[in-house]
């Protein structure tokens, strides 16, 4: 490896700022998602619904050991492998972002995947609990995933990198300099 020479304020810094922005932003949503299913528990355990706008959005508690729309009903442990499995790739990916808005797709990401991987093993389901219509039932934890993957998508049409590379300061000080 070699040295090209100091690194200039416009070049992006390391990313371990952002690294443990990710950390941060995806503990936030283990922990928002957790108390959120603690309340819901206690909330809505005797079969209560609380409707927040009309039947379009409401508050009622269903236990998944599914997937999606109740996709792979009785596979939770392929399931809790496949969020294990994507926590663990997605918190090593996040070392290497350097982008601020990519590190909040991969916090949400990760939140979301951990949580969802922690149900799994240690509830033998998923607490859901935020009814949209009658279209599906999810919770804190899929609002953050689903966020997460808009998210990236549009940074991903919009090209935004998710690594910079470092310009040498002898580099950006040639861009800067006017022609002869």
């Amino acid at each position: 490896m070699h040295d090209n020479g100091p690194m200039t304020e416009a070049t992006p810094r390391p990313p371990q700022r952002r690294y443990w922005f990710v950390i941060a932003l995806a503990v936030f949503v283990v922990i928002a998602d957790q108390l959120s299913k603690v309340w819901a528990e206690a909330a809505l355990g005797g079969g209560e619904v609380i409707p927040v706008i009309g039947d379009f959005i409401r508050f009622v508690l269903v236990y998944n050991t599914g997937a999606a729309f109740g996709l792979g009903t009785g596979y939770t442990w392929v399931l809790a492998l496949v969020a294990g499995v994507a926590a663990v790739a997605i918190a090593w990916y996040g070392w290497r972002v350097r982008s601020w808005w990519w590190a909040v797709v991969f916090g949400l990401v990760l939140g979301g995947a951990i949580t969802h991987f922690g149900d799994r093993v240690f509830r033998g389901k998923v607490v859901d609990f935020i009814g949209y219509g009658n279209f599906f039932i999810g919770n804190v934890a899929d609002i953050a995933i689903v966020g997460g993957a808009i998210l990236g998508g549009v940074l991903a049409l919009m090209q935004v990198p998710i690594r910079g590379k470092a310009v040498p300061a002898e580099a950006a000080e040639a861009a800067e300099r006017p022609e002869a």
